[in-house]
């Protein structure tokens, strides 16, 4: 009597089932998935590149065609924006480009430097009130920020800080913690805890531990937020609005253009190549950081 063997398969060759980062890594991967992105990013593009290209014609020009009629009849100035730097009587907006860029820089730094220490205290410290103080945190994203303005506002004239970059730097630090620390803890959470251990066991304190180990594993997370904070910042209206004091000394390029369009509402000449003379910067940041940026979108994902 002869025995059958019943055939069995190697686990080792069975086929490992598919992880959702896989599945979306596949459907994001897709020629269907490429167009779609092809189309959106010209579409986004295309009006950029239509105020790039009203920036270069004449005033008579701009407001009697199109800018897409500048392929059949090209007219090239450079007048639009002599006048948008304070040439031949226009608006001089070469004060108030150096004026976005002393608010951005330090309302960038400000909030990441203490996110990043809040959020290392949320993530590795054991206190009294932890989880509390986290979720109140948490809970002031949802808090309108239209809401805060006036109370702030209030403060800041008492403090006599009014009509200063404190006021926009305090601002938009405010505004930015609670996100900041957030995403920021979230990641931190990420790193395994055999690391933190082994720097202990080393002999490493809290402040070792930070600025050794967590500050270079935070980079990408760190540049992504500063890129979201600088951005957000640099288009900023509303805020400058309020706490820029009406005075020209601290006030935003942004500020200086919603003025131009109020005044200068038929001056599309000065408003094209001011709003792009505005964008420079940003699109530059982007572009420069682009790889931080999507490190640390993916920073803390699933993994798979």
């Amino acid at each position: 009597m002869s025995t059958v063997t019943p055939l069995t398969t190697d686990p080792a060759l069975k086929p490992k089932p598919e992880t959702a980062a896989s599945i979306a890594k596949k459907k994001l991967s897709s020629p269907w998935a490429s167009l779609a992105a092809i189309v959106i990013a010209v579409l986004w593009t295309l009006p950029t590149f239509g105020l790039l290209v009203s920036s270069f014609r004449p005033e008579r020009a701009i407001k009697r065609t199109g800018w897409w009629t500048f392929f059949s009849d090209p007219q090239v100035t450079m007048e639009n924006y002599k006048a948008v730097f304070g040439q031949d009587g226009g608006v001089n907006l070469g004060d108030y480009f150096v004026n976005s860029l002393v608010i951005c820089i330090p309302a960038v730094l400000i909030p990441l430097a203490l996110a990043s220490i809040s959020a290392y205290a949320f993530a590795w410290i054991n206190f009294k009130g932890k989880n509390f103080l986290f979720l109140a945190i948490f809970a002031l994203q949802i808090v309108p920020l239209q809401v805060t303005l006036i109370p702030i506002l209030e403060i800041f004239v008492k403090l006599h800080l009014t009509g200063t970059f404190w006021t926009l730097w305090l601002a938009h630090s405010t505004f930015a913690l609670p996100l900041a620390i957030y995403l920021l803890h979230n990641f931190m959470q990420e790193i395994p805890a055999t690391l933190i251990e082994a720097a202990r066991i080393d002999g490493a304190g809290h402040v070792s531990i930070f600025f050794k180990v967590m500050l270079p594993l935070l980079t990408p997370a760190l540049a992504a937020f500063g890129i979201f904070q600088f951005l957000w910042t640099w288009n900023d209206l509303l805020v400058a609005l309020v706490f820029a004091g009406g005075g020209n000394e601290v006030a935003p390029i942004t500020l200086q253009l919603a003025n131009l369009s109020g005044t200068r509402g038929t001056a599309w000449q000065l408003l094209s190549a001011g709003a792009f003379v505005s964008i420079i910067v940003p699109v530059t940041v982007f572009l420069l950081l682009q790889r931080f940026f999507v490190r640390g979108l993916l920073a803390g994902s699933v993994k798979g």
